[in-house]
């Protein structure tokens, strides 16, 4: 009993329910693991009474929690202060404070500045404390007006200028032709932070080393203004490097080859250390120096990472002991020693934060009403940049997850570190405002991944299977205010991933602070009481067994603000799923949730419904059921929604039948290597692309006067 009301003071749910009517209690070794991650001992009856009469201790001391969270026109609620405290609030700005030199302020007043401000807090009795407090706008900025784009994998869409994998070149060409040419107002890409450096390098964009930077892989070489003034013998290798590009990027375009990124990288390094090599002009020196001092420790710190990663490895848990402390001395002297290195990476981080201004300005500058859609992973690899750097805010020993469900009865566990809630508030969640402020310096709206991880995210402590973990929750009111916060000072939409298990209330709360949700074509039915089937089917929905009566909401139901899509990046190709070779892939690798004959009735089934459904909306014309007139019937019907956003996931466009990402598959599927293809199987150039007739039926469907 104890036990159980130290984990609730520590925000650690003892039970879940994996399904209406049931749930599971959790195992206590599991809540004394959680518990020992954040700090507090719990493995005693003895520890258990110390750790709640410290915690009460705490309490009865502290004036103010950490974090008070306000907004601009409605002070924050402190009726828990003693009558006669006196407070006085320091603004970020440095500007004279509100209760220093004027009367005391018994109430904190509204219309505070927006911002992060300190709190101070002055009781009767003596006590006096510091809060961080965070005053931010009631809501995100909107996108302006309704509008349609492109969602896409910047590594699969190669033009014939790339080195063997889509880069940041590609991008500001796609966003210029799609913006002129097709009035599309965004493209949405997969996340672009900075992976761990191999060879092996994961693949995966979501398990990355930081999440703060950019990875200089997307780099176009030829598009960095040194290498106009490469000459002789460095203008030489920069050619034959640019060769040996050629021949990688043949090998994917026309000899079926997979997209290496370590390949890639071979030869970017090389070739922007030959850059580095040339002068900056007194201008660029001037906008280098500057991006130093903006980006300040955090930039020293992942460029720290990644040299003393040249020396011993990409995994700091392995590294001597003095140099996993960032702060310890023998980092500060190794560092000193590598500073050459260390400006290298800093000198990559802004070669690369440059052209992600420049594809953003491309975008802004062909009309586009939001650009670029950046997306944040929803952490980070464990042996990389970001847990070096900030060790004290993640939970050593953890890694999130998903519970199990009726869907998954292993669960899941994605391999990543969380963030401690209780060093998250103790930082005013500097973590995570720096990490937002960044993301959004070039972007015209931010897709976040499982953004239910604001509220609270399941924890699997080290060495036990995803089913003996426990959902661990953040304070999701300051989570949401930091965001609105960073995304008004940066005129940025946000959209919420928020498909799988999602709690009651959070989608309120989302709509509330206006982030925009995510509602995919397939999952979007009516399971009994209203709920659709995006709140409550796991990730991926499509193998799972679906009550016979959830019939499909009709576009009028939809909600108004979300993204809309037919697929994404870890689901079935739309061309996949009417050709059902997208149960026939799962068949060959072993991951049919049943047998394969029921497997492919139920889709027949799905499919059938689903033609119905669009020819009684006029949608699909009678008999025309080839799969492209199909295609463009299921985008239709996205239109018929009230969505704000409509997505078309680029290799629809073109009939491509390979899903980017096949969940549940590691070596059995090449995830997160494939090029944008057609139906044949060959990769499609952006310049195809662009000249496709198959990609431009499907767009006049997406017109302006459609929209």
């Amino acid at each position: 009993m104890g036990r159980a009301r130290l984990a609730r003071l520590h925000g650690i749910a003892t039970s879940y329910a994996p399904s209406p009517g049931r749930t599971v209690t959790v195992g206590d070794d599991t809540v004394v693991a959680v518990l020992a991650a954040l700090g507090v001992d719990a493995s005693t009856p003895q520890a258990v009474t110390a750790a709640l009469d410290a915690h009460r201790g705490r309490a009865e001391h502290a004036l103010l929690p950490p974090t008070v969270v306000a907004h601009q026109d409605r002070p924050p609620d402190l009726t828990g202060l003693p009558e006669g405290s006196v407070l006085r609030v320091e603004t970020e700005d440095g500007a004279p404070p509100l209760g220093g030199g004027g009367p005391p302020l018994g109430r904190l007043p509204g219309g505070l500045p927006l911002g992060i401000h300190a709190l101070h807090a002055h009781a009767p009795d003596g006590r006096a404390a510091r809060a961080h407090l965070i005053v931010a706008p009631e809501r995100v900025p909107a996108p302006p007006g309704r509008t349609h784009g492109f969602l896409v994998q910047l590594y699969s869409l190669l033009s014939r200028q790339s080195w063997g994998m889509g880069d940041l070149g590609d991008l500001a060409d796609l966003a210029a032709w799609s913006g002129r040419a097709l009035g599309s107002g965004f493209v949405q890409l997969n996340p672009l932070h900075a992976a761990v450096p191999g060879p092996p390098t994961d693949p995966s964009p979501y398990r990355p080393s930081s999440r703060r930077f950019p990875d200089p892989v997307h780099l176009r070489i030829e598009h960095i203004p040194e290498y106009a003034a490469l000459s002789g013998a460095a203008r030489a290798q920069a050619d034959e490097l640019a060769g040996r590009a050629a021949t990688l990027r043949a090998g994917v375009l026309e000899r079926g080859a997979l997209i290496d990124r370590d390949a890639v990288w071979e030869l970017k390094k090389p070739a922007l250390e030959l850059l580095r090599a040339v002068p900056l002009t007194p201008g660029r020196r001037a906008a280098y120096c500057d991006f130093l001092a903006e980006q300040g420790q955090a930039l020293d710190d992942h460029a720290t990472w990644c040299a003393i990663a040249e020396l011993h490895g990409p995994d700091w848990r392995g590294w001597p002991a003095a140099l996993r402390d960032p702060r310890s001395a023998a980092t500060a002297r190794l560092a000193g020693r590598l500073m050459d290195r260390v400006d290298f990476h800093c000198y990559l981080a802004w070669l690369t934060d440059q052209q992600l201004a420049a594809a953003q300005r491309a975008a802004l500058d062909a009309g586009m009403g939001v650009g670029l859609v950046h997306d944040l992973a929803v952490g980070v690899h464990p042996c990389g940049a970001d847990t070096w750097a900030q060790q004290d805010a993640f939970a050593s020993g953890m890694s999130i997850g998903a519970p199990p469900d009726a869907f998954n009865s292993r669960g899941q566990d994605w391999g990543l570190p969380p963030w401690r809630p209780d060093a998250l508030a103790a930082a005013g969640h500097a973590p995570y405002r720096e990490l937002l402020r960044g993301l959004l310096r070039h972007a015209g709206a931010l897709r976040i991944d499982h953004v239910m991880g604001l509220f609270r995210l399941w924890w699997v402590p080290e060495g036990r299977p995803p089913t003996e973990g426990a959902y661990v929750r953040y304070d999701g009111a300051a989570m949401l205010a930091v965001l609105a916060l960073e995304a008004h000072r940066a005129g940025a939409a946000v959209i919420g991933e928020d498909l799988g298990t999602v709690e009651p209330g959070v989608r309120g709360a989302l709509a509330e602070r206006g982030v925009l949700g995510t509602s995919v074509l397939w999952f979007e039915r009516d399971y009994g009481g209203g709920a659709v089937a995006s709140e409550s089917a796991g990730e991926p929905v499509e193998g799972g067994e679906r009550p016979s009566e959830a019939r499909i909401l009709g576009p009028e139901e939809w909600r108004a603000d979300c993204l809309a899509t037919v697929t994404t990046h870890d689901l079935p190709t739309t061309a996949a799923r009417l050709s059902g070779e997208d149960v026939a892939l799962r068949e060959r690798l072993g991951l049919l949730a049943g047998p394969a004959g029921r497997e492919r009735s139920r889709a027949r089934y799905e499919l059938t419904e689903w033609m119905g459904e669009l020819t009684r909306r006029g949608l699909l014309p009678e008999g025309a059921g080839d799969e492209e007139a199909v295609v463009r019937a299921v985008h239709r019907f996205l239109l018929r929604t009230p969505a704000r956003m409509v997505g078309v996931w680029l290799p629809d466009a073109v009939g491509d039948r390979r899903p980017q990402s096949l969940p549940g598959t590691w070596d059995e599927y090449p995830n997160w290597r494939l090029p944008i293809a057609g139906p044949d199987g060959r990769p499609q150039t952006l310049e195809e692309l662009a000249a496709s007739p198959r990609l431009h039926a499907l767009m006049r469907e997406l017109s302006a006067e459609n929209l």
